[in-house]
């Protein structure tokens, strides 16, 4: 007789067990992610629910511990979802079974609908960071010649990049003058066509939260708008978007483009994770109830924008928990201030922790990356992505 422990963070250890025993490929993928262990911090419960959650939950071999309207509940994602069925649990948990089974990750998306053409996710997607703004925190002023431009992206796709976001407003912290709508235009416009006139196949991303800055771009060739406010800053965006057929990103963030990399709104009543979960949904549920495509959507927690280090550093260890939402998860922890206050390094000496980051990320359900240093990233993930193949 032999016991062998099984590491349980990544489902490759069961599945290729499962393979050795014969088992068919798709289904050892199922039956690992099924065994696959996790856990629901749930609140709100009145008493009647938490004396039949007990039983019932323990009854499938579930551990739960519970308090004054809350419990924890924990066990296989198999079990789990016979506890997210409104239609057999006892009825004081039926409301609480509709909130699991939406908080229950979901199958991760194979690709990325762009206006031009869909992005493949089965392998890390790196965004290469273009800023052409006097005054971003770490490269401002270095690339607002066209030409500067164009070499960099030379640069960027060289390392590795499959898409590069061009930005012409810094959302660094301290700003107290928003960009003018035409100042915009005029940083980021010529870029575009420049870039798409030497790569004509290149997948541009715009960084902006202004919808006629989106609309242009989209006509000059963009394919992708990468909005910080999650389409919340300018009413017209939504519209804009969908009438672009343009891929989207929508990151978590509070407040105005001037407050949102200050800790102005970073109160979240002690659930970080909880806030940005419900806010992204809301963000999702409204852009798709405006026109935008669902395959359209990705989700970024947004890393820097309205949260303390304490709450970066939460949200990055708990970061899976965003796979509830059923949309491709994207980071930027580029050279963030967090990984300064970790490391204690400067913003220009930040990749090595940039690279650590992205394959933490990588490891808890993100697939694309934004970040300025491409080739560590891209080198730290093919190793991240050999050792678990987790997708």
């Amino acid at each position: 007789m032999n016991v062998t422990p099984l590491a349980l963070h990544s489902p490759r250890a069961l599945r290729d067990v499962l393979r050795t025993h014969g088992w068919e490929e798709t289904l050892a993928e199922t039956a690992a992610r099924g065994i696959g262990t996790t856990a629901f911090h749930v609140t709100g419960l009145d008493q009647g629910a938490i004396e039949a959650l007990v039983p019932f939950a323990g009854s499938l071999g579930l551990e739960v511990l519970t308090g004054d309207s809350w419990a924890i509940v924990a066990g296989s994602r198999s079990r789990l979802s016979a506890l997210a069925r409104p239609w057999s649990v006892p009825q004081a948990l039926a409301e609480m079974a509709t909130a699991l089974g939406l908080g229950l990750p979901t199958e991760p998306a194979r690709e990325w609908s762009t206006a031009r053409g869909p992005v493949a996710l089965e392998h890390p997607v790196l965004l290469g960071i273009l800023n052409v703004t006097p005054d971003s925190f770490s490269d401002g002023g270095r690339f607002l010649d066209p030409e500067a431009a164009l070499l960099q992206t030379a640069a960027l796709l060289e390392q590795g990049a499959s898409i590069i976001d061009v930005g012409g407003e810094s959302t660094r912290p301290g700003r107290t003058t928003e960009v003018p709508l035409d100042e915009e235009l005029r940083r980021v416009i010529p870029i575009v066509r420049r870039l798409l006139q030497e790569f004509p196949d290149l997948m541009i991303s715009v960084d902006t939260v202004k919808a006629g800055v989106a609309r242009a771009a989209l006509d000059a060739g963009a394919a992708i708008i990468n909005d910080v406010s999650a389409l919340r800053l300018d009413p017209a965006m939504a519209a804009t978007v969908t009438a672009g057929h343009a891929g989207v990103i929508l990151m978590h963030s509070r407040g105005s483009i001037l407050e949102i990399a200050s800790y102005t709104h970073a109160d979240y009543a002690g659930d970080v994770v909880g806030a940005v979960l419900a806010e992204l949904r809301q963000a999702v549920s409204h852009a798709v109830q405006a026109g935008v495509s669902a395959e359209a959507i990705v989700l970024d927690p947004g890393f820097g924008f309205s949260k303390t280090v304490d709450q970066n550093m939460l949200l990055l260890d708990q970061l899976t928990s965003l796979q509830s939402l059923g949309r491709p998860v994207l980071v930027g922890p580029s050279r963030k201030r967090f990984l300064g206050s970790a490391t204690g390094l400067a913003v220009e000496d930040r990749d090595r922790a940039t690279a650590a980051a992205c394959a933490l990320a990588y490891e808890r359900g993100a697939r694309l990356f934004r970040v300025h240093a491409v080739a560590s990233v891209r080198e730290t993930l093919a190793l991240v992505e050999a050792v678990g193949e987790l997708s």
